[in-house]
């Protein structure tokens, strides 16, 4: 070899070997800053045993006396499901299409990612993101929705502790939890009542396989905004499934077969004028946690009676509605006597449109229905029912000078001297108002306020006609006392449950006394006379002793009737919401009393059922 070939030769080592030196220079400053780039995108992960202190977003329950759920308060409609108590074919379904390594990868699917990198270079884009369901889940509970390098590593890197520090059953559990469907669903059993109306553990193969393919565009595969496109993400997922092994051929043609949802299931609160209320009520007393914390709220509505409520409701306006012309309103309250929970609510007939409570809100003259205040302030000074009144015309001083005020019988006719019992039995206005000018107006407005009347009283003697706005419920808490002579605090719930089964609030029956034995009495004698000789006798046909009072205002534009029996207060008004007249001589006897003995007949049921289960061993 000549001098300048090993020349050459050296020079070329020489060169080669600066290349390398300098390839290998490169080659370690990208692996210090790509070291450096992990290090700085490591260095602040959150610590994954936070997720033993998860606790999701989920809704808070009402439940009736009875443990049917009346409604839902929720921002996200949450309902948290333990991972043992979702079916093995509703896990399956969701591993089939989001993650079929999920039970061997170790966090990271090294196998899927390349697959996914594949797929992403023959489309000319990003299109599979190869994540594993342990990685949404860390993207979900830890990580901001941002697309960046950064995002996945420590996506990536989470997945990894979380798979070290949880099994695969409490991961995927978490993921069906806290995963969102769709249609204001957040979790797998919000998903199942939404989409199917029952719980997750009723789904079928095909509903469960319909459920997995949501997550991933939840609007785009929505069965209510894109059936076919719904369908055929659904398809996917059972061909996944059946490719796996995880259902039979069998199982496969039925879901195949099945249809999908059309509609979604909205909850529609049971007694919706009731949870309204109580919503206000606890909003006030519980802000934002009210839609967050999971609460169980144990209403005191008896579901049964409710129910029967609103039955009762709109067949007796129905029935009005024939001889007069529509447009006709109602609503009831019901009362247990001896704790003052609130047993049944209406409030109307068009919550859906108008929330507007006339249990609650309306205020409305209650005509002769208040004239048991004039009387029970008579008795609270020692007259008994059967001492006289005087039934003649009187006249009053008006507003403006000069002008009399002649109060009229609903008949025009006047009765001369009559019991008390006779006077609030034929409902005599005269002797009433006789009655309240010889007992004080004052006095009678100060019994109405002890029974728990709010609204205001105008100190004119047509009050004791009734012609001072009031509503149902204060009239109907106010006849309760009659009953006993003790004035209970209304209860809406009776306790308040949180996530973990543990009572955080409870309400217990408090009550005033009002009236003295003596005086009870005297009043069921005259309010039970009502029903077996005066304007109430069509309550006798529930064949058992109760005891209250119609009312009827001028041109019959409203109609009351409230009484009781040993165990219930109920109140009824029947009206129009522009104050016109129902109709032609439709009174409290006529249009509002129908309707009371209707849901004294359920409730007398009510009791004998519990009577009877009582007695069992």
């Amino acid at each position: 070899m000549s001098v300048l070939e090993d020349d050459l030769q050296k020079a070329e080592k020489r060169s080669r070997f600066r290349i390398l030196s300098i390839i290998f220079f490169v080659l370690g400053s990208l692996a210090g800053v790509g070291g450096g780039f992990l290090y700085w995108t490591l260095s602040d992960l959150p610590k994954v045993n936070a997720i033993e202190e998860y606790v999701p977003v989920e809704s808070s329950k009402v439940y009736s006396s009875d443990g049917q759920v009346l409604a839902e308060f929720y921002v996200e409609r949450r309902t948290f499901i333990p991972h043992y108590e979702i079916p093995p074919h509703v896990k399956k379904a969701i591993i089939a299409i989001e993650d079929v390594r999920f039970y061997s990868h170790p966090g990271v699917d090294l196998i899927g990612i390349a697959r996914a990198l594949s797929h992403d270079i023959r489309a000319g884009g990003m299109r599979q993101g190869g994540s594993t369901i342990t990685q949404q889940l860390a993207k979900m509970l830890f990580l901001k929705p941002e697309k960046s390098i950064k995002r996945k590593i420590r996506e990536a890197a989470l997945s990894i502790q979380i798979e070290k520090r949880y099994t695969k059953d409490e991961i995927l559990g978490l993921y069906l939890n806290q995963a969102y469907f769709g249609t204001r669903s957040y979790g797998i059993e919000a998903a199942s009542q939404t989409y199917f109306g029952k719980t997750v553990k009723d789904l079928t193969v095909a509903e469960a396989a319909l459920l997995a393919s949501l997550p991933k565009a939840p609007s785009q595969y929505s069965p209510f905004r894109n059936a076919d496109k719904a369908k055929e993400r659904r398809s996917i997922t059972l061909q996944q499934m059946l490719q796996h092994k995880f259902i039979t051929r069998q199982q496969y043609d039925e879901a195949m077969a099945e249809p999908i949802p059309t509609a979604p299931h909205y909850r529609r609160y049971e007694a919706p004028y009731f949870v309204e209320l109580l919503r206000q009520q606890l909003e006030q007393k519980y802000g934002s946690e009210l839609y967050t914390a999971g609460y169980k709220i144990h209403a005191a509505i008896d579901l049964k009676l409710q129910q029967a409520a609103e039955k009762a409701l709109t067949n007796g306006v129905k029935s009005v509605e024939k001889r007069c012309k529509p447009g006709i309103q109602a609503a009831l309250v019901a009362i247990d006597l001896r704790t003052g929970h609130i047993k049944a609510m209406v409030g109307g007939f068009d919550f859906w449109k108008n929330q507007f409570n006339r249990a609650t809100q309306a205020l409305r003259q209650p005509g002769s229905a208040f004239k048991p205040f004039v009387y029970a302030t008579a008795l609270k000074d020692g007259t008994t029912s059967e001492d006289t009144i005087h039934d003649a015309p009187i006249s009053f001083k008006g507003n403006r000078p000069g002008q009399m005020w002649t109060p009229k019988n609903y008949d025009g006719k006047y009765h001369g001297v009559v019991s008390l019992r006779t006077a609030l039995a034929r409902s005599l206005n005269t002797a009433a108002v006789r009655l309240a000018s010889k007992v004080g107006l004052e006095n009678v407005i100060q019994t109405a306020r002890d029974l728990g009347i709010r609204s205001d009283l105008q100190p004119y003697m047509p009050l004791a006609l009734g012609a001072s706005d009031v509503t149902l419920i204060e009239m109907t808490r106010a006849y309760a006392v009659f009953a006993f002579g003790k004035k209970m605090e209304l209860i809406p719930y009776d306790r308040i449950e949180n996530r973990d089964k543990i009572v955080i609030d409870e309400v217990l029956p408090k009550q005033t006394d009002i009236f003295e034995e003596g005086v009870v009495k005297e009043l069921r004698i005259l309010l039970g006379a009502v029903v077996k000789e005066g304007t109430g006798t069509r309550a006798k046909e529930l064949k058992r002793p109760v005891y209250g009072k119609t009312g009827t205002t001028n041109d019959y534009t409203d109609a009351w009737f409230i009484g009781f029996d040993d165990n219930l207060a109920v109140g009824v008004w029947v009206g129009r919401d522009d104050h016109k007249p129902i109709g032609s001589k439709e009174t409290g006897a006529s249009a509002a009393l129908p309707i009371w003995i209707e849901i004294m007949k359920t409730a007398a049921g009510g009791q004998e059922l519990e009577t009877k289960e009582e007695k069992q061993p």
